[in-house]
């Protein structure tokens, strides 16, 4: 179960002068080559007693200020990040030879930016977010069940669903962001975008596959 990549490679002349507009190349570059579910990236937290913990999630929006993804604040991950925001994401495009990796913190979105997101989910997923108490035991998949079907005779479709109180989104500022390219004899180009302070200026560093 070994791969060679042949991919063209990665040279710090065609970088984007920041993180975010590189991201944003590599992004549409997935989204064009039928990357399934290409915003997908892996979200790792660390717990109380420094054990990580990661799970696959939806980037929901990104731009000059960091990556953008909405969860129920009492899950996990939300209360691993209510205790430490440092955070790390993965994106993999495996088609492509490709990742990038991403160091920051996290924070809360305002209340209007995760309203105008919940408002624009399909019906369903609004219901699925009041009904799931994220991470917590449940006895039953009957029970998870009843609750939805509760809620859809409560908001049948058409109706506002109002915001959980316990959900929202979370900004990741970044403060490292690696761009790993996949080469031949695992050669790889590995160039990371750093700063110290978060208006700082980028640096870009080659570092060895």
């Amino acid at each position: 179960m070994r791969r060679h990549y042949t991919a063209a490679g990665l040279a710090e002349a065609e970088l984007a002068g920041e993180p975010m507009e590189q991201f944003a190349r590599w992004l549409a570059e997935a989204a064009a080559a039928g990357v399934d579910e290409a915003n997908a990236m892996i979200v790792s937290t660390v717990g109380p007693h420094g054990q990580p913990s990661s799970r696959t999630v939806l980037l929901k929006g990104y731009d000059q200020r960091g990556f953008v993804f909405y969860s129920n604040h009492g899950s996990r991950k939300g209360a691993e990040l209510a205790a430490n925001p440092r955070v790390s994401l993965l994106f993999l495009w495996h088609p492509l030879a490709r990742q990038v990796i991403v160091a920051g913190r996290a924070e809360r979105v305002p209340a209007a930016e995760t309203a105008a997101y919940f408002h624009s989910r399909p019906h369903g997923s609004q219901l699925g977010a009041w009904a799931s108490e994220q991470s917590q035991p449940v006895a039953t998949r009957t029970e998870l069940e009843r609750r939805y079907a509760e809620l859809e005779r409560r908001y049948p479709p058409g109706a506002p669903v109002p915001v959980p109180p316990f959900w929202g989104g979370y900004r990741v500022t970044p403060s490292a962001v690696e761009f790993w390219q996949g080469r031949e004899n695992r050669m790889h180009d590995r160039l990371r975008y750093q700063r110290e302070a978060p208006q700082g200026p980028w640096t870009v560093t080659r570092l060895q596959p």
